[in-house]
């Protein structure tokens, strides 16, 4: 009996098996562009002449920190490659935050626009404490930490708040524009923690994954800290959140996509002693982080930027020499972040007390590169370049100091 009804016991398993697996949710990978597009967009990068530009920004407050950039993107989203619209001129959105000094009561996040060929238009103001207030419904103590996403047709705007105590009583909120940041949306709070929804801070951009969510990369302060990964619906919702477990302190991962499933982390040193860039990386997009070993660049406790180029090359900016943040730095690494080379100093200065630092960078649909960063914090710079200026040797003569 047992053997007659055998087979179609099997036959029914492996048909409900297949059913089940089918209904499965996708496991989505990091979205990675076809490869016609991505060679296209490498010699387009290649091709363009060694050159590097000085800019800086508007400067509407005395004291102006953590800057970002995003390169706003026309059209809609396509499920893997995005869309090449070389008639667009580049259009490029900045953030910080602005006051007469960070954590003041009357700091608030400002924005400017760049367009090719063109200066940085006027600053504007896009969010107060007390806007905050009223669109989120809370009180707000102080702001930090904006962090603009693109992706065609749309902009994130993430930024920090906080109600009570430090920066380690942060949360993160989002608001979206669909005009290239003309009008933000009212903004609404992240949860991304049932128990008082505390610690959680964002500073470097996310990367999208192949289903539309993002891989959002945050940190946490409060008793511990460390970085985590957050993904997020199209409409900021938390779909996970994985810690990215390091032997040390750790602040602010800057996140690369290398293909489908693998990315790499390079992560601010916040611990004691000899501080370098600390390193992660997940083998499955996102779902799990392992640490790796610190790389050899040292780290005086500051962000770092770090970008994949269209050459298929790593760049990274921070203050890696001197132990303090008076010099701000371009290194590169050919070999998936394994080792690196010091290629470029931005600016530097004699006195140990001066700041360059907070980097953010961004490679443009046509291949130039761009980096701002905290400028003494007094102001926010801008410097464009491309990928032949940092294959040659030498610095940029430094600008004058605007008045």
């Amino acid at each position: 009996m047992l053997k007659r009804w055998f087979p179609m016991m099997v036959f029914a398993v492996g048909l409900l098996a297949a059913i089940f697996t089918a209904t499965l949710p996708e496991r989505p990978q990091f979205e990675q562009p076809d490869q016609a597009t991505a060679a296209l967009a490498a010699t387009k990068a290649a091709a363009l002449p060694a050159s590097f530009a000085w800019a800086d920004l508007p400067r509407p407050t005395p004291s102006a920190h953590a800057a970002t950039l995003a390169e706003v993107l026309p059209g809609t989203r396509l499920p893997v490659a995005r869309t090449e619209q070389d008639l667009e001129p580049v259009h490029l959105v900045a953030a910080w935050f602005g006051g007469s000094r960070e954590g003041a009561a009357d700091v608030s996040l400002y924005q400017a626009d760049w367009h090719a060929n063109a200066s940085w238009l006027p600053a504007r103001e896009i969010m107060t404490r007390q806007q905050a207030e009223r669109e989120l419904g809370r009180n707000i103590r102080k702001l930090g930490n904006p962090l603009i996403v693109t992706e065609p047709g749309r902009l994130h705007l993430f930024f920090v708040s906080v109600s009570y105590g430090g920066w380690a009583g942060s949360a993160i909120n989002r608001s979206t524009s669909t005009d290239g940041g003309k009008f933000w949306q009212p903004s609404q709070r992240i949860v991304t923690s049932p128990f008082f929804n505390l610690s959680t801070l964002v500073r470097n951009p996310g990367t999208w994954l192949s289903d539309g969510s993002l891989g959002l990369p945050v940190y946490h302060e409060f008793v511990t800290k460390h970085g985590e990964w957050l993904r997020l619906d199209p409409e900021g919702r938390v779909l996970a959140k994985e810690r990215m477990p390091m032997p040390r302190a750790t602040l602010q991962p800057a996140v690369v996509a290398l293909d489908g499933q693998r990315a790499v982390a390079a992560l601010r040193d916040a611990g004691p002693g000899e501080n370098q860039v600390q390193w992660s990386e997940t083998h499955d997009a996102g779902r799990s982080w392992q640490a790796g070993s610190a790389r050899t660049i040292p780290n005086p406790n500051s962000a770092v930027a770090m970008i994949g180029l269209r050459d298929g090359s790593l760049l990274m900016a921070g203050n890696p020499i001197g132990g303090n943040r008076n010099q701000l730095s371009l290194l590169r690494s050919t070999d998936q972040g394994s080792t690196w080379t010091l290629v470029r100093v931005v600016e530097q200065s004699p006195n140990d007390r001066d700041e360059f630092s907070y980097p953010a960078l961004i490679q443009d649909r046509t291949g130039a590169i761009h980096l701002v960063y905290t400028w003494l914090r007094k102001g926010i710079r801008h410097a464009r370049f491309t990928q032949a200026w940092l294959n040659n040797p030498g610095n940029p003569t430094v600008p004058a100091v605007p008045q």
